[in-house]
């Protein structure tokens, strides 16, 4: 992944509507339009390698429209300017995050010491639960 052609890709090819957010805010929310919608086609990012462009349909396919559009809300901040600046932030950790690769598991065996440990642990329950029966007296 080349973050530099990345990082120029969005600035160029994003495109930004803005609407007036809700919440909280009296005056200000309804005469301010201060939420930022922000729309990028997969197709025109740049600095991707072929398989984390394919990742990343796949992993943000609930982000993606019909028209293969990125779409990304922000309306944490009452002031327009501070949403734009977030939401190309976001935009590109989300990108980042969703091309990344999960690291493979590799699988391990519990330890002879945690094996004898919980053997030890099963008889000691065990004892004690044998002592609570009711044990009949011989006549």
């Amino acid at each position: 992944m080349d973050l530099v052609r990345l990082r120029a890709s969005l600035a160029s090819h994003a495109t930004m509507q803005f609407s007036r957010s809700g919440g909280p805010g009296g005056q200000n929310v309804n005469k301010v339009n201060s939420r930022v919608e922000i729309r990028i086609k997969l197709d025109e990012l740049q600095g991707l390698s072929d398989a984390e462009r394919q990742r990343l349909t796949s992993v943000l396919s609930n982000r993606i429209t019909s028209e293969g559009d990125l779409v990304l809300f922000v309306s944490d901040e009452r002031s327009q300017m501070y949403n734009r600046v977030l939401a190309f932030k976001r935009l590109e950790g989300l990108i980042i995050q969703a091309a990344r690769l999960p690291k493979e598991r590799k699988s391990t065996k519990p330890t002879k010491a945690s094996r004898e440990q919980r053997l030890l642990h099963k008889k000691l329950e065990s004892l004690k639960k044998s002592r609570r029966r009711f044990h009949q007296h011989e006549d």
